[in-house]
């Protein structure tokens, strides 16, 4: 357990004609996060602020950001995880629009641009947005199957760059995961990240739940905005919150509910969710989980 959460905040650009504000936490992960900084400098098609947190820096991450005097930074001397980390570089935000990266993507070209497109069109603040991923070993339906290296060290970047429009994809129900973009306002509004499911583990849907309890209804995944992902580097090395049982205790249900009923993550996209309609049986099942885990906090105290 983390003794203290201390963290400093260094600020080095001025509000400009960046479009998004992009956080990106980072953990002694240096030789990926300069390929994430490095492709969304040169594949993006608007111009953006960056935000690192700096977990640690004992690989000489820290030393590095310090020289990168186009990007802002935090820093804490321990892991405070993805949720501290989040927030902390929220705070430094000049645009209107937040946008969560993790450290081992590569943007592709034009990923910012489809982001973007689908902002005007929408037209108000009240919305989600995911972008895809493309990935050697896909986790979710979200996702992408493409082998174009499961590490930097075997990373085909040229091959990537020739194939990734090709590859078929259809905008998705359900934007969860980063790469994900909500407006400043309706961040500030839900609290941003959730700081009792540190280092991160169910964070994510956590915060989309939070955005549905705001009234949010427009969660959308969009297939044309594209990076790949070489899958959870630093979650690997992590030693994990119980965010399962975390989310039923706050939420009363559990997280694969919410994904499938209430934002129907993953299926083909067709407008804005409806109210979610639970059968008696999943809503017993929901039921009986809660008190199971009331239960063994209860007796574990």
């Amino acid at each position: 357990m983390m003794s203290s959460i201390s963290v400093q905040s260094f600020k080095r650009t001025e509000k400009n004609d960046s479009l998004f504000s992009i956080l990106i936490p980072s953990w002694n992960n240096l030789p990926y996060l300069k390929l994430c900084i490095n492709s969304i400098q040169k594949n993006s098609t608007y111009p953006h602020q960056i935000i690192v947190h700096i977990n640690e820096g004992n690989d000489g991450s820290l030393e590095w950001i310090e020289q990168q005097t186009r990007l802002d930074y935090t820093y804490s001397k321990e892991n405070v995880g993805v949720c501290y980390a989040l927030n902390a570089c929220s705070q430094l935000a000049n645009t209107d629009y937040i946008l969560y990266m993790n450290d081992d993507m590569y943007a592709c070209p034009g990923w910012d641009a489809a982001l973007w497109q689908e902002i005007e069109a929408i037209g108000h603040p009240y919305f989600f947005l995911s972008a895809t991923a493309i990935e050697p070993r896909p986790g979710n339906n979200c996702s992408i199957l493409k082998n174009y290296g499961e590490a930097i060290t075997n990373f085909n970047e040229q091959q990537l760059l020739n194939g990734y429009v090709q590859l078929p994809m259809k905008d998705w129900m359900g934007a969860t995961w980063p790469p994900n973009i909500v407006h400043k306002s309706i961040w500030n509004l839900v609290g941003a990240y959730s700081i009792e499911f540190s280092p991160g583990m169910y964070s994510d849907p956590d915060f989309s739940m939070k955005l549905w309890q705001a009234g949010i209804r427009l969660f959308k995944g969009i297939a044309a905005s594209r990076v790949y992902h070489f899958g959870s580097v630093s979650v690997k090395r992590v030693k994990k919150n119980k965010g399962y049982y975390q989310f039923i205790s706050k939420w009363g249900m559990t997280s694969s509910t919410f994904s499938k009923k209430f934002i129907r993550r993953g299926e083909v996209f067709d407008g804005a969710c409806g109210e979610a309609h639970l059968s008696a049986m999943l809503k017993f099942k929901n039921l009986a989980k809660r008190l199971s885990n009331a239960f063994v906090t209860t007796h574990n105290k």
